[in-house]
């Protein structure tokens, strides 16, 4: 983190000094996008699209920054709707403090059997069929004034692609916006009419559209499958490797004795050769897809020769001389690169269980990515490179597992000759590594069973939860002032990064993979109070790819922990994906109700991977025919250093 914060800090001595800056006072008004989105003020009708519609924002509506500059909505404008685990945004004059909220009975993400309630005030219906969607409500807590704290509304399970959704706000003190009803469309009203919703009581009533399936996974899907057919596979969905092994150069190796290292045996370094689909030589950061038609609906392709060389570092256990370890993939944490391998956790990992772990940098969210995220965060226009080069970054990381798992890759060289069995390839990560490794095991070709650690989803959501945040806070803060407008920006940033990241690949993780691609199964571990990555969206996440949980968390503020979550009854337990809770004790709290991050006591992100109970329990579930073991005794998990 401090080479970062260096990076952040030296930036700010950077910024033009503020101009008056564009307010936006969370009023219902389209020009400040509220309430957000919605089908009659931010899409049109487009029956060119899988969902009939086109978002169609214009740049005199999307906020601006505080020297003025508008959002370019051109990238935003390519998608037919929005994100599958959008944060939806109204302002409701009279919640204007946390006791409005709790005294308006909008059922809070602590008590989610409330959203069935027959007078719940807070309502997401399916538009086809007036069915409610499980969902929870926030009063943003980040917002210095009233007339900027506006109300946000999450699915508490990701939308069904494709699908329109009716956002309901009845049963409260203030009367409807002027001509609300007029510019509500007969659709909305049938749905209305069928859950039985009376237009008295209402406040508010508007749809959405959740983008197609089509809309948010076809440039990942095309993108691999271009690359993959470059090295003579087409047929990724047999869990077979045809064609030949990505080309790579080792550029160090560093031997180990038992003295200067008694886990690892062997470190080694290098670069693969990777097809890169952005608009600059090599795929650096800033760089955008590279398309040949200017069709809403095109898909990248790649400038004649064009290539990145993607670094890698593989470490060998010591373990694996006489027995020959397993194989996975690491994907590393925020902004960092490949040599997070050498974390004690992960040299654990290594030695305790036998295997060889190699990483890559994930391009688009790496260490080299710094500062154009720093660009970014100063000009929201900007944005749209990130999950651009994120795609390209995934795609990298496809490939350096082909490399690993390939006959003729890594096995066939003399380094690692009798020191790996590529039988089976796993697929391990924390933190970030989890955020983005959800989507990459969606379409990953080579391996089927992965650990997400710390895993959770949605940034738009997840960064004003997360301490992570506050270093890049120092350069969004004062490029866009307004703390309202600021929850909005994340909202729209989310629709982008769902492209690159877990939120938008849910219905594909696990036994529904996307055209030609082998099923997966997901073991999910989660630190209770975690400082970095919030709780409450691992539980979206789980419920999102229909998840099984271990024993219920040891402590929990919410009236049903895990609430629509299945328990396991039995062990070993062999479905497609699992939850488990690792608690550090009272060390630390429970994380804040409000979308704010836990600053409490010791931050616990850490603590699963380094508790040998979670890392025998990964182990297990890391086998051709694996399957989650309890390794706590029937108990609540509790990590290494728990206090209770």
């Amino acid at each position: 983190m401090n080479l970062r914060l260096l990076g952040v800090m030296g930036a700010l001595a950077l910024l033009p000094s503020a101009a008056s800056a564009a307010t936006c006072n969370g009023t219902p008004k389209r020009g400040c996008l509220l309430p957000f989105p919605s089908n009659v003020a931010h899409t049109k009708k487009d029956k060119a699209s899988a969902t009939g519609r086109r978002v169609a924002f214009t740049r005199a509506e999307m906020p601006a920054n505080a020297q003025g500059v508008h959002i370019d909505p051109t990238e935003w404008n390519r998608s037919d709707g929005f994100s599958p685990g959008q944060a939806v945004i109204v302002h409701v004059p009279s919640l204007k403090t946390q006791a409005d909220f709790k005294r308006s009975k909008i059922v809070p993400d602590t008590d989610l059997a409330r959203y069935r309630d027959r007078k719940q005030p807070l309502l997401l219906l399916d538009e086809q069929t007036g069915t409610r969607a499980i969902v929870w409500g926030e009063l943003d807590a980040n917002s210095k004034t009233n007339a900027s704290r506006n109300l946000i509304v999450h699915p508490a399970k990701n939308l069904v692609p494709g699908r329109t959704y009716v956002v309901v706000l009845r049963f409260l003190k203030d009367k409807a916006p002027k001509g609300m009803w007029t510019s509500t469309t007969p659709a909305v009203r049938k749905a209305l009419k069928r859950a039985k919703v009376a237009r008295k009581s209402v406040y508010l009533a508007f749809d959405f559209t959740v983008a197609s399936d089509k809309s948010l996974t076809n440039r990942l899907l095309s993108i691999r499958n271009d690359a993959f057919k470059q090295l003579g596979d087409t047929d990724l969905a047999d869990g077979k490797i045809q064609g030949a092994a990505p080309k790579y150069t080792i550029t160090a190796v560093k031997d180990f004795t038992p003295e200067e290292n008694s886990k690892l045996l062997r470190t080694v370094t290098g670069t693969f050769e990777v097809p890169c689909y952005l608009n600059q030589a090599g795929c650096p950061a800033g760089a955008r897809f590279h398309y040949s038609s200017s069709a809403k609906d095109a898909l990248p392709t790649q400038m004649p020769g064009n290539v990145q060389e993607a670094p890698f570092q593989c470490n060998i256990p010591r373990a694996a001389v006489g027995a020959p370890s397993r194989i996975g993939l690491y994907g590393h944490g925020l902004l960092g690169d490949e040599t997070q391998i050498n974390e004690d956790n992960i040299q654990d990992m290594s030695a305790e269980q036998d295997f060889t772990f190699c990483a890559t940098r994930w391009s688009g969210m790496a260490v080299d990515d710094v500062p154009n995220a720093i660009e970014a965060l100063k000009d929201f226009s900007k944005f749209p490179s990130l999950p651009d080069r994120l795609q390209q970054g995934i795609l990298n990381t496809l490939y350096l597992g082909r490399l690993l798992k390939h006959p003729d890759g890594f096995a066939a060289n003399p380094l690692f000759a009798g020191l790996i069995d590529t039988s089976e390839e796993y697929f391990d990560s924390n933190s970030q590594g989890a955020i983005l490794g959800g989507a990459t095991t969606a379409v990953a070709p080579d391996w089927s069973r992965a650990v997400l650690g710390v895993a959770t989803m949605n940034y738009g959501v997840l960064l004003p939860r997360s301490v992570d945040f506050d270093t890049y806070g120092l350069i969004f803060n004062p490029a866009y002032p307004d703390k309202g407008q600021q929850i909005t920006i994340l909202a729209l940033a989310q629709m982008l990064w769902d492209r690159g990241e877990t939120d938008a690949w849910t219905q594909h993780m696990t036994t529904v993979p996307p055209k030609n691609t082998i099923p997966h199964a997901v073991l999910m571990h989660v630190a209770v109070g975690d400082h970095q990555v919030a709780n409450v969206m691992s539980d979206v996440e789980a419920r999102s790819i229909d998840a099984s949980t271990a024993e219920l968390p040891a402590r929990s503020d919410d009236k049903t922990p895990l609430f629509g979550i299945p328990r396991i009854t039995s062990y070993p337990f062999h479905g497609s994906a699992a939850i488990v809770y690792w608690d550090g004790g009272n060390q630390t709290p429970l994380p804040p109700v409000t979308n704010v991050p836990n600053r409490g006591g010791a931050d616990p992100h850490s603590f699963p991977r380094k508790t040998p109970a979670a890392r025998q329990q990964k182990s297990d579930w890391f086998q051709p025919n694996g399957a989650l073991t309890d390794v706590c005794g029937g108990l609540a998990c509790r990590t290494f250093n728990f206090s209770g």
